[in-house]
């Protein structure tokens, strides 16, 4: 007869199992690694090739198209010695396990999770249809993105330091267009500092936000300034197959911060403080909203010659509503701010405030419907490819689908609209879907050890930096 005391015992609980399982296997990725490298190309463009050269291993061209099997036996015959000595050299290279890898391929292409983030704890916020559960979740969220956003900075300063080489970003161009999505998450975490904060704490944290706004600003200012020219002032020729949408990305960095400076403009006590940072919203819309639709043009081009892009970056096709979408919530929140400071402060003429209130429901209306072809391109562009492996484009879903969600919003509060209202809470849903979704692929992935995420080509040298510089100096068409 079986003990007693082994029938009694409590089997453990599923939850404890599952909890259990995924600390076990996160603590043996950040100490001991995960053994597999997997296909770092497919995530990480900084990282797939070194001089337009692919790194032994992979079996993906770098057009995205697979490379013909003799020419990968032919190639891999003749590294397999190479990487058989380099392995035998350093068995146990420390930078390659453990948490140092995961600092070692950290880029600022990460901050694209802050942006995505952070647009969702706004919709949650926002949300047409209000709940008190909603608030806290949006509440949970914001606090969530702004722990993600300091670890990155932590994570970005001790890059620097451990690899000095990765300091070079002027002479990254491709990987330099990334830091524009840090003020970009500045700006929708001063939003929510604005619609949480405010209300809690009161005037001190208006003039937080502002302060915190203001160097947004300057940095959008710069990356929208300097990282084109960076672009523009090499001297090896682009192709119009190499153009993607990341170009975009210091373009939405100005974009977001005008919608940003009609947010705080609207909490500020004093008109005179209002009036500059909505000026200056307006400058920052000028400059970011018609260089988008330049870049939209080529880029659509590109898309009409040389067809869609590879699955592995096809969610880019995303990135052209962020812009537009974005650019009608900032207009029209300006153009509300306006008819109120703009008599208050005796600006221009007594009907200037009205003429920007309608103006710019007018514009937000006309983006809105442009904005409908871009979404229904890129939708259907995901139809058309069914399948795409996961990557860290992953993240290009949330913040472009996100602002279009914030453009109806502006318009179903201004017109007013249900019919607004309605594709707002839609899309809205959609977007938090689709963040739930990523946020479990890319969890999954850094619990089995980062393979697709963080995995680097086999055998690079922890002391060799002038390959490390090279690995962040190649070209950024397969990511968003």
């Amino acid at each position: 007869m079986p003990d007693a005391h082994h029938q009694t015992q409590p089997r453990p609980r599923p939850l404890t199992r599952v909890v259990t399982n995924y600390a076990l296997a996160l603590s043996k990725s950040l100490t001991e690694g995960s053994g597999d490298h997997g296909d770092i190309k497919r995530w990480n463009p900084d990282l797939g090739t070194i001089a337009g050269h692919e790194f032994e291993g992979s079996s993906t061209a770098v057009d995205g198209k697979p490379e013909p099997p003799s020419t990968m036996h032919g190639r891999n015959s003749q590294a397999q010695p190479e990487k058989m000595a380099d392995t035998d050299a350093n068995p146990n290279n420390r930078d390659e396990i453990g948490w140092r890898k995961f600092v070692k391929y950290f880029t600022p292409s990460w901050f694209t999770v802050t942006m995505g983030t952070g647009i969702v704890s706004v919709l949650l916020n926002q949300f047409p249809y209000k709940a008190r559960w909603l608030y806290w979740l949006s509440v949970i969220v914001f606090v969530l993105n702004l722990a993600l956003f300091v670890l990155f900075v932590g994570l970005t300063v001790l890059r620097f330091v451990l690899w000095p080489c990765t300091r070079r970003i002027a002479n990254k161009p491709t990987q330099a267009l990334y830091l524009s999505t840090i003020p970009t998450t500045m700006s929708v975490l001063v939003n929510m500092m604005v619609f949480v904060c405010v209300p809690a704490w009161g005037e001190w944290v208006v003039y937080t936000a502002w302060g915190l706004w203001m160097a947004d600003a300057v940095m959008s200012l710069v990356c929208a300034l300097w990282l084109p020219f960076l672009m523009i002032k090499r001297t090896d020729e682009t192709p119009l197959s190499a153009y993607t949408a990341l170009q975009l990305f210091p373009i939405i960095a100005t974009v977001v911060a005008s919608a940003s400076a009609a947010v705080v403009a609207n909490v500020l006590p004093r008109p005179e403080q209002a009036l500059a940072t909505l000026i200056m919203g307006y400058v920052l819309w000028g400059l970011g909203l018609p260089s988008a639709l330049f870049i939209m043009v080529v880029y659509f081009q590109r898309l009409a010659i040389h067809k869609l892009p590879p699955r592995e970056v096809i969610v880019s096709c995303f990135m052209p509503i962020g812009p537009l979408g974005m650019g009608g919530f900032a207009i029209a929140k300006l153009g509300n701010v306006a008819m109120r400071i703009f008599p208050l402060t005796k600006t221009i003429h007594p009907l200037a405030g009205d003429l920007a209130y309608n103006l710019g429901i007018l514009l937000c209306l006309v983006m809105w419907g442009f904005t409908l072809l871009w979404l229904f391109l890129a939708v259907a562009s995901i139809h058309h490819c069914k399948h795409f492996p996961f990557n860290m484009g992953w993240w290009g879903f949330t913040f472009p689908i996100g602002t279009f969600a914030l453009s109806s919003n502006a318009l179903a509060q201004e017109i007013p609209s249900r019919f607004f209202r309605v594709i707002e809470s839609i899309t809205s849903v959609c977007v938090f879907v689709l963040w739930i979704v990523v946020v479990s692929a890319t969890l999954r992935d850094l619990i089995t050890g980062g393979k697709k995420l963080f995995n680097a080509p086999p055998s690079l040298p922890s002391t060799d930096n002038q390959k490390l510089g090279k690995l962040d100096n190649v070209a950024g068409d397969k990511t968003v």
